[in-house]
């Protein structure tokens, strides 16, 4: 729907601009991520006099209706194109924000709840992983690496940052300093610096050159011999479903960990601060890791990562049930720092090498459906636990259960063979 106005390829190869951009996306995704959101609760439980378990389940309520939106989005992406959907997202994620400063009661609450997720957890995050893999297949691993950057600087400054401002301005002013930053830092770069597709500058991906800067478009030449599935299609193998099965496992976990950390870490007798230093380290580690994983996948099948990013996820949660102290806090976030390293490269990173880059924006929007479904059953059992039991070790337990079968899963999918 917007044309690009770059006509010839630039003196580089444009597909690590468009990695830049991706990963800012992932960084202003923040606004929707749980681990943001987890800042404020606190403040809402005191403010507005809720249960734990009413905030719990209009988050979650919430969630789910994004999820289930989230399908459309993927394929309003395979037809109107990255870069016009992602201007649009980042304009309706600045403007959940300033929603979110105004919030008056539960029906407000249930509505802001459902736009950050909609239009950051679910859109900021589903088209820049739908954006990179059509720029590079051979150093793909590689370039989602250094896109995950953006999410895991977010994850690693955005709860301390918010401690900070809620303290000295309050919740309002803060969403709405992040709602101003989205509309003057991000859509700008958005709309003027992504294209689609290398084609659209004359490259193909991985950076090498067409024979000519006026080369048509669907020339050959410009075209890669990779294999495409349709989304039906995709839905037709043992491997869509078990990946499915595994991507939903650390969006219900996680979430439901992230939402509740706060008061997880006040029941083991810390303070908040250590809840958002968890967070944070638990980024800082994740990043150097992320390396590492994206030259496993290179070289190495997905499958086999997917099951150590699970095993890393089983011992994190095992000692999570046994922290009581501050270095047990920070141990814990380093563990969880590098299971979350392994995670956000290999569960983006599956689907097009399985399925490929023509229909990506379908099967990722489903994909991603599922990982917001997910992430809307993960805070809820935590908040009713918590009522019941006055404490969160028996949900802990339960949700152990989750990794272990993902870790058999993920061994019984190998990439799948096309077969018209």
């Amino acid at each position: 729907m917007i044309k690009p106005n770059i006509t010839h390829s630039p003196p580089f190869f444009y597909g690590w601009l468009i990695v830049l951009v991706a990963g800012l996306s992932m960084f202003f995704s923040g606004p929707g991520q749980t681990y943001f959101i987890s800042i404020f609760i606190e403040h809402y439980l005191r403010d507005f006099e809720y249960s734990r378990s009413m905030v719990s389940g209009l988050y979650s309520i919430a969630t789910l209706c994004a999820g289930l939106t989230l399908f459309f989005i993927g394929k309003l992406v395979d037809i109107w194109g990255q870069r016009f959907m992602m201007t649009l997202a980042g304009f309706l994620l600045a403007l959940a924000c300033f929603w979110n400063s105004l919030l008056a009661g539960p029906a407000m609450m249930f509505i802001g709840f459902f736009m950050l997720r909609l239009f950051g957890q679910g859109s900021m995050t589903l088209i820049p992983n739908t954006l990179v893999p059509q720029w590079f297949i051979l150093k793909r691993g590689r370039a989602l690496s250094v896109m995950a950057i953006g999410g895991f600087a977010s994850a690693a400054f955005l709860p301390i940052l918010n401690t900070w401002f809620i303290d000295w301005f309050g919740w309002r002013m803060t969403w709405t300093l992040w709602g101003t930053s989205l509309l003057v830092i991000f859509i700008p770069l958005a709309f003027f610096l992504i294209r689609n597709q290398p084609k659209d500058i004359g490259e193909i991906p991985d950076g090498k050159k067409t024979l000519s800067k006026k080369a048509d478009k669907n020339d050959p030449a410009v075209e890669v011999n990779e294999v495409s599935w349709t989304l039906k299609e995709a839905m037709r193998t043992r491997a869509f479903w078990l990946i499915l099965f595994c991507v939903s496992v650390p969006a219900l976990v996680n979430t439901g960990v992230t939402f509740h950390l706060v008061s997880i870490i006040q029941g083991k007798g810390m303070t908040e601060s250590v809840a958002a230093l968890v967070l944070t380290l638990m980024a800082i580690i994740g990043f150097p890791i992320t390396f590492l994983v994206g030259y496993l996948v290179d070289r190495i099948s997905v499958h086999y990562v997917l099951a150590i990013t699970f095993c890393g996820h089983i011992i994190a949660l095992l000692f999570l049930l046994q922290v009581n102290s501050w270095l047990g806090a920070v141990i814990y976030g380093v563990i969880w720092g590098v299971a979350s390293g392994f995670e956000r490269i290999a569960l983006t990173i599956v689907w097009p090498n399985y399925f490929g880059r023509e229909h990506l924006g379908s099967i990722k929007g489903l994909a991603q459906t599922v990982m917001v479904l997910g992430s809307a059953f993960g805070p809820l059992p935590f908040g009713i636990f918590f009522d019941w039991f006055g404490g969160y070790q028996e949900i802990l337990w339960l949700m152990i259960t989750l990794p272990i079968l993902a870790v058999i899963f993920s061994l019984l999918s190998p990439k799948p063979a096309y077969d018209h």
